[in-house]
């Protein structure tokens, strides 16, 4: 039996059995976690075409704890390895790898250059 909604328009036989309509899709979703995740910015300020910043932060939060985004990647990667489609040869470029200057562990005390030095 069909019963009105709240609004006072009967139910269709395909949203019966829904309380709402669903959210945005999957990948839009999961995009923008990707996209808040890269960019830093607030929650808020997520654009509408990953759907509404709301849904977002409940599908991570929700799903987070759970360890899918720590099983997504090593299925993947997986699946590559069992292809033979992973080529493991990581190369670091030493000329951005930079230590600061108090990184530098001498057993002295730090001394800036325009200090004065007594003697």
């Amino acid at each position: 039996m069909n019963y009105p909604s709240r609004v006072g328009v009967a139910r269709s036989a395909e949203t019966a059995g829904r309380h709402r309509p669903a959210a945005g899709s999957d990948r839009q979703v999961v995009n923008g976690m990707v996209y808040k995740i890269l960019t830093g910015i607030s929650w808020r300020d997520l654009p509408e075409r990953y759907d509404s910043w709301k849904t977002v932060y409940i599908r991570l939060r929700r799903h987070a704890p759970d360890g899918v985004f720590t099983r997504a990647p090593q299925q993947v990667q997986a699946r590559a390895d069992a292809t033979g489609d992973t080529d493991w040869l990581v190369q670091t470029d030493s000329t951005i790898v930079r230590a600061h200057r108090h990184a530098a562990a001498t057993g002295r005390a730090c001394r800036h250059p325009d200090d004065e030095v007594a003697r």
